[in-house]
């Protein structure tokens, strides 16, 4: 088949259409009920609560390419990118799954039978990582046709997959491709360099995990896979690093044209584009699903990228607005597979040029404030820029780090780094409390409840009345046996027909029923992923753990609450049509 990319990514969808999946449309980068993600960051993000038993879908089998952004909390690795082969901002995830129909079996066949058979890369180049205890992936590979020397038993770390300390989990088989001796790197893989990179992760979710670490097995075994676009693309095409391929020669073209420089001729200018190049992905993307610059939450991250571009343009030599000419550039590049962007150019392009405009002011206003930092460090007779100097030129005025360093080199100056760590680490807790990214696990109560309880099992899409036991009852955020009349208490059950609070929708409110009391449930929230919690007051006699309870949401404040939701969606589709697509709403 034709490696462009544009045909591996149709391949892949077609390629599981005829295998029995539902090609389902990426979800926005903005994710949809899930306060616990700043972006979304892989291709289950979207089914979380289908692998959950939270909800089901018309189909068992799907495929998707989703689009994602990796730039905050754990996954930011934003400095790396530009100066790495594989670190990327933005990038396309390919996934298939299956929600208790298929198991390991057809996964790997369907892996296998794609990269070998429809993308044509060499079997005897392929290698395998197992999970250490996984004799039936072992057994399923060999009887594939691959030969045992290239399956690898690995540990936890590399090979068992969860979605949080309790819930969904289980051993995964990655796929692995030899590059070849030219490439730096260890002949096996996980080992040092990039000669062997792993190139899709199959994940067999078949068991649940309980509060006490124990591993439960799963009625239904599912199936969720990834494997990035950008990483794909590379290999099918030979190329020794994603930058390489035909996914990024359109914008690399673009960028050098613009500054008045050729792609390859000097390291570290290639370096600079590359930074450019990544990120004028993302600021495209991010953009065209509403996110726009500001100086907190999913803005800020989106800040920093656009302005770490920005100066990778100075150090090309551009000094005036560019990026937002160069948005263009992604738009006719990727506007085919996904139309929102040509929805969203003009936006993009306008809201990039005066972010673009703002930065230089500050720039150009900082720089003199950096070096009178320095002279006064030196006529103090310091020898290092303190943590507060570096946050304040980084957080106000946009510098990066590198050109912070590289101004202190030239003086002499050391930085503190502990100092600027501490300052910063400070500014994001308030990014995340203002962004509400930071949930109730910071509650202690909680925490140990998320440790010691399953996940919470919501039933209350075709049914408002169940019956449920009580799993840990909360007053006043401590865990007790017994709460009684009057008691303002939380209640945690093994099964709930109480729609918690999420996508723009309130949460239920109703009446537990049990033998000796009754509870007015007034609030229902999800504060962890995996529970469900309860807030209201004992209205009769008491309650306690372990009870088993009738369970009733009120009717007319679920339809009315419904009512709101669904008027809220249509007052925002017509500010789309009258403001424009760039109007967006974090409702699912």
């Amino acid at each position: 088949m034709s490696q462009n990319v544009n045909d591996l990514r149709k391949a892949f969808i077609q390629y599981f259409e005829q295998q029995g999946h539902r090609a389902v449309p990426s979800a926005p980068l903005i994710p949809q009920a899930d306060p616990t993600l700043l972006f979304t960051n892989a291709g289950m993000n979207q089914f979380k609560r289908v692998f959950l038993g939270e909800e089901t879908r018309a189909y068992n089998r799907a495929v998707t390419v989703q689009k994602c952004l990796r730039a905050g909390g754990k996954h930011n690795d934003l400095e790396n990118v530009g100066y790495t082969r594989r670190h990327h901002t933005f990038f396309e995830m390919l996934g298939n799954f299956s929600f208790g129909d298929y198991f390991k079996e057809d996964a790997i066949r369907f892996g296998w039978e794609f990269l070998t058979s429809v993308v044509g890369l060499s079997k005897e180049r392929m290698w395998v990582t197992i999970f250490r205890e996984d004799d039936e992936a072992d057994r399923l590979w060999r009887k594939i046709g691959l030969s045992p020397n290239r399956i690898v038993r690995c540990d936890e770390k590399d090979n068992f997959w969860q979605m949080a300390d309790t819930g969904p989990c289980g051993p995964c088989s990655e796929l692995h491709f030899d590059q070849g001796p030219a490439v730096p790197g260890d002949a096996t893989p996980n080992g040092e360099g990039d000669r062997v990179i792993e190139i899709w992760n199959l994940v067999f979710m078949q068991f649940n995990r309980a509060g006490a670490g124990t591993l439960n097995p799963l009625p239904k075994p599912s199936i969720d896979t990834g494997m990035g676009l950008e990483r794909l693309t590379a290999v099918a095409q030979g190329k020794l690093s994603n930058y390489d391929s035909d996914l990024f020669a359109p914008l690399l073209a673009a960028i050098g044209g613009r500054a008045g420089v050729q792609y390859g001729a000097q390291e570290q200018a290639d370096r600079s584009m590359r930074v450019i190049a990544d990120h004028l992905r993302a600021i495209t993307f991010l953009m065209a699903d509403g996110v726009l610059p500001s100086n907190e939450g999913r803005g800020y991250v989106l800040r920093r990228i656009l302005r770490r571009a920005a100066r990778h343009g100075r150090l090309l030599g551009i000094t005036e607005p560019f990026l937002h000419g160069l948005t263009a550039t992604v738009v006719a590049h990727m506007g085919e597979a996904y139309h929102e962007l040509r929805a969203a150019a003009g936006t993009v392009a306008e809201a990039t040029r005066g972010e673009e405009e703002r930065f230089i002011a500050t720039l150009d206003q900082g720089l003199p404030i950096l070096t009178d930092m320095l002279t006064k460090a030196r006529a103090a007779g310091q020898q290092t820029l303190s943590g507060t100097d570096m946050f304040k030129l980084y957080d106000t005025y946009g510098f990066p780090m590198d050109l912070i360093a590289e101004a202190c080199r030239e003086q002499g100056i050391r930085l503190d780094e502990t100092g600027f760590e501490a300052a910063i680490e400070e500014q994001r807790t308030r990014a995340r409390k203002t962004g509400g990214f930071e949930t109730e696990t910071t509650r202690p109560a909680l925490r140990e409840l998320a440790a010691r309880v399953g996940s919470t099992a919501f039933v209350g899409y075709d049914q408002l009345n169940s019956e449920g036991v009580v799993q840990a009852l909360l007053k006043n955020d401590r865990l007790v046996k017994e709460a009684r009349e009057g008691e303002e208490i939380e209640v945690v059950l093994d099964v709930t027909p109480f729609y918690a609070e999420g996508g723009g929708q309130a949460g239920d409110q109703g009446l537990l029923t049990g033998t000796d009391g009754s509870v007015e449930i007034r609030e229902t929230t999800r504060p962890v992923p995996t529970l469900i919690v309860h807030k209201g007051v004992v209205r009769s006699g008491s309650v306690r753990e372990g009870e088993r309870l009738k369970l009733s949401v009120n009717r007319r404040t679920r339809q009315d609450a419904a009512r709101n939701h669904t008027a809220t969606h249509l007052v925002h589709a017509a500010l789309r049509d009258l403001l424009g697509p760039h109007v967006k709403t974090d409702l699912s």
